[in-house]
């Protein structure tokens, strides 16, 4: 039997799923969590479906061997490309991005840009979600490989991220979008800057709001709410504990305590993106030592 004040899960391949996080500690401020980066194996977003399945499937396993009461894909990736096929395997709700950041940005305009990994714009996920909402509307994702690496690494405020998100807004400026989507959880830590260029009529909508709003309903309707008081959070990572609380820091206000985790075991281990990983911590660790 499910006990109320059981943990949610939230996961992310990294900092990104935080924009989750704090958006529970907004509207849902009496559930405890159980907060994952999968940062050994970030980005995501340059990920094969079948990979993606697999770490969806291990991360999981592991918080339903840690009783969660319901899991919240805080990953674009992952909601595009495994939820559907993993949701089935478990005995708790879990919820993606997709339905409600295209619900919302359906809400918004006619004109709607969507910026997201590389993956999450090849599946065509928001476009179809948004489609079976409002045929008429026109739709348009753009692919961003870089913005990752970039935020992971503490590199949102340079000149050289500047001109990259110029570049990548470009196609969607010269579609005269009213709305842009944040495909990725990620990205609305790019948000200053994404003001600074983008027109001010533009909405910006952050899917993350509204799945921390749908899963507030899911426990309303479970009869899952939590009892006051009791909230706690706890931080795993499957990389570096320490890169990633100082990365949180800044995002959450405080730098949590991190706990190195071993996930579950299905088969075959793939590869990390080593490179990409250990740039991303190089950069962080030369800050903390300077």
């Amino acid at each position: 039997m499910t006990n109320h004040n059981q943990p949610i899960g939230v996961f992310d391949s990294g900092v990104g799923g935080l924009t989750v996080l704090r958006a529970m500690y907004r509207q849902l401020r009496d559930e405890s969590v159980l907060y994952f980066g999968d940062t050994a194996r970030l980005p995501y977003g340059t990920r094969s479906p079948q990979e993606i399945r697999q770490f969806v499937r291990e991360i999981l396993l592991w918080m339903a061997q840690s009783q969660v009461k319901m899991a919240i894909v805080a990953c674009n990736t992952s909601s595009a490309l495994a939820l559907e096929a993993v949701r089935s395997e478990f005995d708790f709700p879990i919820l993606g991005l997709i339905l409600p950041g295209a619900r919302a940005a359906v809400g918004c305009g006619q004109r709607i840009g969507v910026i997201a990994t590389p993956a999450t714009a090849a599946s065509g996920a928001y476009r179809r979600a948004i489609w079976e909402m409002n045929p008429s509307a026109r739709v348009w994702e753009i692919g961003c490989p870089e913005f990752v690496p970039l935020i992971e690494g503490d590199r949102i405020h340079t000149p050289e991220t500047r001109e990259i998100i110029r570049e990548y807004l470009q196609p969607l400026l010269q579609q005269r979008i009213d709305t842009l989507v944040y495909g990725c959880t990620h990205y609305p830590l790019l948000e200053p800057v994404l003001r600074q260029l983008l027109p001010p009529e533009v909405t910006l909508v952050d899917p993350a709001t509204y799945v921390v709003e749908a899963a507030a309903q899911e426990l309303d309707l479970l009869g899952l709410r939590a009892t006051p008081g009791a909230a706690m959070t706890r931080f795993g990572v499957s990389g570096c504990p320490k890169s990633f609380a100082s990365l949180s820091r800044q995002w959450l206000g405080f730098v949590p305590e991190v706990e190195q985790v071993q996930l579950p075991d299905l088969g075959p281990s793939l590869p990390a993106t080593e490179s990409v990983v250990d740039t991303v911590y190089r950069v962080v660790e030369s800050r903390e030592a300077s």
